[in-house]
């Protein structure tokens, strides 16, 4: 589950406790206490906090009532209003969020009441240098038996300078302790954020956070695909970076639902490259024909190729979406929800000697799959050593925070550039066989011939062949 950061100045502060005086003389002092209600919505198993999400009807402190969701996603994560003064929850939010709650339905989760008080210490000119929020609070959480606790937090957050020392120590001279619990919901449906974890390993850390950050990317993925934006290449890589630690560091993992669920990876990233592959297409071949003399372009190429490859793309985006409303897109959410809560490890402990082994073979697979493309310059052999150069790559990302420079970044760094050499020879095959369907379509239509097409054609061989030429000058590069 996601901390919320911006915690990092809250305390837990007894009911009954006196704000202590800071002995600050040089303060003015202003207090101004408002009361207001959050609402807080999720589905009955909590799948949006599994996620650090959170949907709040806020009512009162001086705003108009509507909405606040907070978005998955790695460090500050963005806050939405929506302004909407009615409930239930407004389908734009409930739309977007289908993935996360797994299409379970959000009711409401917990209703948090505060009594808030503020004390504004100011300077002589009148402006705020710092500020210490007293919000005492009354929870009651939904669900089979209704819980209500109540508890007071204290935080301080700066104005115009920095907080002052003895006000952290005059606080926990009175009782503060930092805040036990991770967010205002987590307090109010019982998570204290105390519970006990296995004991602490690096690389066990490292492993996990690296699968954590990916399935987070898929979500986040998710969640922009469902309100019209365009992740496809992020959540591609994603699910390839989560596909490769599947692969590699299988001994590490629990082996039940492995395989299927790489299949099932695969599967919707294959939905997703038909969509990128289109957009990634529509540019390259925009740039090639803007590099053309105007003499070689006869008849209207670029607007053809990019209302083809346009309606190609537009197609396949819907086909994502229909697939994002499927019983088994939601069974793989919900497999990832899973291995967000707990990753399936095979045993407790992992070690660096592990993740460098993982990395160390991984990338003797990606130089033997090389040394024999190498060999043989087959199309085939040259796609199955990109591959492997994604794992080595991939390995020794996963590797870094734990292990020497040389076996972690260095070699995500050395096979990144043989798959992007691979890469640019993998896009070139592929433009030049989309370039030979169209310059056939255009040959049989009036006013249009095939001619800039064969000239784009032979330019993607060209590329090609240059992005052979490079593997064969730069393969030892991935060596060791």
């Amino acid at each position: 589950m996601h901390t919320d950061t911006t915690r990092e100045n809250t305390w837990d502060f007894g009911l009954d406790t006196a704000i202590p005086e800071f002995g600050d003389d040089t303060a003015d002092l202003e207090i101004e206490s408002t009361d207001f209600t959050d609402t807080y919505y999720d589905t009955e198993d909590r799948d949006l906090f599994a996620h650090g999400v959170t949907v709040v009807y806020a009512d009162g402190e001086g705003q108009a009532p509507g909405w606040r969701v907070t978005l998955p996603g790695s460090g500050d994560r963005p806050v939405e209003r929506v302004d909407a003064s009615s409930t239930p929850v407004p389908a734009e939010i409930d739309d977007a969020l289908w993935g996360l709650r797994l299409g379970n339905p959000l009711r409401v989760a917990a209703i948090v009441h505060t009594r808030r008080t503020r004390h504004r210490y100011l300077d002589e000119a009148g402006a705020l240098r710092y500020e210490v929020v007293d919000d005492a609070m009354s929870a009651t959480a939904t669900g089979p038996v209704a819980t209500a606790t109540s508890w007071r937090e204290i935080s301080v957050a700066p104005g115009s300078g920095r907080i002052p020392k003895n006000v952290r120590k005059r606080l926990v001279g009175a009782g503060a302790r930092p805040a036990s619990a991770p967010s205002t919901f987590a307090r109010a449906v019982g998570h204290d954020g105390s519970q006990v974890g296995p004991a602490p390993s690096p690389a066990r850390d490292a492993l996990v956070a690296y699968v954590h950050e990916q399935i987070g990317e898929i979500f986040s993925g998710d969640v922009a695909l469902r309100r019209g934006e365009n992740p496809v290449h992020a959540v591609r890589v994603a699910i390839r970076r989560l596909r490769s630690t599947l692969r590699t560091c299988e001994r590490l993992l629990e082996p039940t639902g492995l395989p299927e669920l790489d299949g099932e990876l695969r599967w919707f990233a294959g939905e997703l490259g038909e969509v990128r592959d289109r957009e990634v297409l529509r540019a390259r071949f925009a740039s090639a024909v803007a590099e053309l003399p105007d003499e070689l372009v006869l008849g209207p190429v670029a607007a053809r190729i990019d209302e083809e490859l346009s309606a190609q793309q537009h197609r396949h985006r819907r086909s994502v979406t229909e697939v994002m409303t499927s019983d088994r897109y939601r069974r793989l959410l919900a497999t990832l929800s899973g291995w967000t809560e707990s990753v399936p490890l095979a045993a407790e402990r992992v070690g660096r000697k592990d993740l460098r082994r993982i990395a160390t073979r991984a990338a003797r697979k990606a130089d033997t799959r090389l040394s024999q493309a190498l060999s043989s310059g087959d199309e085939e052999d040259l796609h199955r050593a990109r591959k492997a150069a994604k794992r080595a790559r991939y390995a020794g990302e996963l590797a870094t925070p734990v292990v020497e420079k040389a076996v972690g970044r260095g070699q995500a760094k050395r096979y990144k550039h043989i798959q992007t050499v691979l890469g640019e020879h993998q896009d070139a095959a592929v433009a030049a066989r989309t370039l030979r369907e169209l310059g056939a379509s255009a040959g049989v239509r009036d006013g249009e011939n095939g001619f800039t097409y064969g000239i784009l054609y032979q330019r993607e061989l060209e590329a090609a062949a240059a992005a052979r030429a490079e593997v064969f000058t730069s393969g030892g590069r991935g060596s060791r």
